[in-house]
């Protein structure tokens, strides 16, 4: 099993499979009210960057950290565009802990758990980086920002 097993939803709940995606994946749970929201200035940096080389960035809202985001797709999608001028997917709101955790999360949280081994994850903006062939390469922790993983990225892009 791989991450390309999954499927995901799209902000408008139309279904993405993540085999349709050729290149490296940045996966992050977003929010638009937590001190880590600048983040998606670096996010689309990285997506200006690198995006036309293959890289794929999905931002998953969460509300599952002190509500920190609480509005509906509509207004996600407004925020983003206005706030950051974002140009990546950002996809429908999931939950990534506990009993009804999105699937793909779950899938992330075992194939590569956070300190001391814990599969949790602690808050919002935590990043995945998957290969091309699907594979969790690494998870980096909300304080860790988005550039800091280019030389990652540059890597899987060769």
């Amino acid at each position: 099993m791989n991450a390309h097993d999954f499927t995901v939803k799209r902000a408008d709940g139309t279904e993405m499979p993540l085999s349709e995606i050729e290149g490296p994946i940045l996966v992050v749970n977003v929010a638009s009210k937590c001190g880590f929201t600048p983040q998606y200035e670096g996010l689309e940096k990285l997506n200006r960057k690198y995006g036309g080389q293959g890289l794929t960035i999905l931002g998953f809202p969460c509300n599952q950290f002190r509500g920190q985001e609480p509005g509906d797709a509509a207004e996600i999608a407004n925020f983003c565009s206005l706030t950051y001028d974002v140009t990546f997917p950002v996809l429908a709101k999931v939950e990534v802990n506990g009993d009804n955790a999105d699937p793909f999360y779950k899938y992330l949280k075992h194939a590569k758990p956070g300190l001391l081994g814990l599969e949790s994850i602690k808050w919002n903006f935590t990043k995945f980086l998957i290969d091309k062939l699907g594979n969790v390469l690494s998870r980096h922790g909300p304080i860790e920002k988005p550039e800091a993983l280019a030389p990652e990225i540059e890597k899987l892009l060769r």
